[in-house]
């Protein structure tokens, strides 16, 4: 009986798991699946796919998908700016399976804030951090474009309603778009807060230029193993040297005070590489002790 129990059970998570994105999250909000020509890709410097460790991935499979998804959560409300939480997926990923292996949208249901969350695809299970038209100048201004007219039309927010704020989340080999988007994106101004996790492998001029010239927040979690601690500690060493300050904390004995209070935030974890987004529930309480505003629970 136990076994025949057990058996339903895992049939049950593998049908939640074959659903479709608009319907597996339906309970939490509204998914939009759409392509746009200004996703990542395709891109001329992939047209003839990618070699890896003497593998090809090709570009037929994993570099022609521009896929971009956005969510809605339930109670959100519009206003006359559109803060959004852009989450970049890292090597090996696709958007599907990076959401349902780190509870992206569970754990920014959870955090509560009043966000749209967008997701273009990057290189689809490949093993490459090329960000394709995500890397060229104003490349994610004009994809945030038609992600705004997408949601208009869609009646989501408002036919008025301008960009507002931005935080910019991504794991592992997420790096390297992510830096580009922060300084050639064309929307650097509204680039309020970056959370890498696991992720400063490399573009470390990039980031730190951020940190200099603008006011917004950033936190940086790593581990011993994940290759990312040298280059962590690397930047932590300049910062010191150019007299900004910063802290660094052991990520489990971290509290969200320390984290609503400072910008720089370098938290060492004991954890593995790929534990460092939801294990503890990471993405979530960043989100949470951000600047974006909360939605409020309706009374009664």
């Amino acid at each position: 009986m136990k076994i025949f129990v057990v058996a339903v059970l895992l049939l049950a998570a593998a049908a939640v798991h074959a659903q479709p994105m608009t319907q597996r999250y339906a309970s939490y909000g509204d998914v939009i699946v759409t392509h746009l020509s200004t996703s990542m890709f395709p891109h001329p410097l992939r047209a003839n796919g990618h070699v890896y460790s003497g593998q090809t991935y090709s570009a037929a499979e994993h570099y022609s998908d521009s896929t971009v998804a956005m969510f809605v959560p339930k109670g959100y409300r519009p206003s006359r700016t559109v803060d959004l939480v852009v989450y970049v997926h890292g090597w090996g990923n696709n958007i599907d399976s990076a959401l349902r292996r780190f509870n992206v949208i569970e754990q920014f249901c959870a955090s509560r804030r009043n966000a749209i969350v967008v997701m273009a695809e990057g290189p689809h299970d490949a093993p490459d951090s090329f960000g394709g038209k995500l890397e060229e100048k104003d490349g994610f201004k004009r994809l945030i474009a038609d992600v705004l007219a997408v949601l208009k039309k869609e009646k989501k927010i408002t036919a008025q309603a301008s960009v507002g704020n931005i935080i910019i989340a991504g794991h592992s080999g997420a790096y390297h778009v992510m830096s580009f988007i922060l300084l050639r994106g064309g929307l650097t101004d509204h680039m309020k807060e970056v959370y890498l996790f696991d992720a400063l492998y490399g573009e470390t001029e990039k980031f730190a230029y951020w940190i200099d010239h603008y006011r917004g927040r950033m936190v940086n979690i790593y581990t011993d193993s994940g290759g990312t601690k040298g280059e962590s500690e690397n930047l932590m060493a300049c910062l010191e040297s150019w007299k900004i300050p910063f802290i660094a904390r052991e990520e489990s004995r971290t509290t969200p005070d320390e984290l609503r209070r400072n910008r720089l935030i370098f938290l060492h974890s004991d954890l593995k590489h790929n534990d460092v987004f939801a294990k503890r529930g990471q993405f979530a309480e960043y989100l949470r002790t951000s600047s974006l505003a909360e939605i409020k629970k309706r009374a009664g």
